[in-house]
């Protein structure tokens, strides 16, 4: 994890340790990346279905988390989670790109997809997400 970046930019727990990492995000669409190694693969050779489902996870509750200030932070928890699997990926990296949908003050939608290096779909996914108390405002809570 990196301090360099702003707060609610950094990976913690399960995130940091999968490797995943915030390259773009603006109010309403966050992309993520996460380079693949041995440990992120199947027993068959592939991406880990699970791998996909946290890209899609990630992705789809930072699209509705964007922060205004630098220091702040939202949160978010998880109430629903579809995912559809695409194909299995290609290359050394993926892509999650996460959009909101639709919501209110405190629930909100979003639908996510997950690339491979060659810009193949590998997954996509919806998901309901509720924010966090403190969570509501833009500002996020400071820390």
């Amino acid at each position: 994890m990196s301090d360099a970046l702003p707060l609610s930019w950094r990976m913690v727990g399960f995130q940091d340790f999968l490797g995943v990492r915030v390259v773009h995000w603006e109010p309403d669409r966050v992309t993520l990346e996460l380079g693949v190694e041995p440990h992120h693969l199947n027993r068959s050779g592939i991406v880990h279905g699970g791998v996909l489902c946290t890209l899609l996870d990630v992705a789809m509750s930072f699209s509705g988390l964007h922060c205004a200030a630098p220091d702040g932070l939202r949160k978010a928890m998880t109430l629903s989670l579809t995912t559809t699997f695409v194909a299995p990926a290609k290359g050394e990296a993926l892509c999650a790109i996460g959009r909101l949908e639709g919501g209110g003050r405190s629930t909100f939608m979003a639908s996510g997809k997950v690339l491979d290096s060659e810009g193949n779909l590998v997954a996509m996914g919806e998901g309901v997400f509720r924010r966090r108390r403190g969570s509501e405002a833009e500002e996020g809570e400071g820390q």
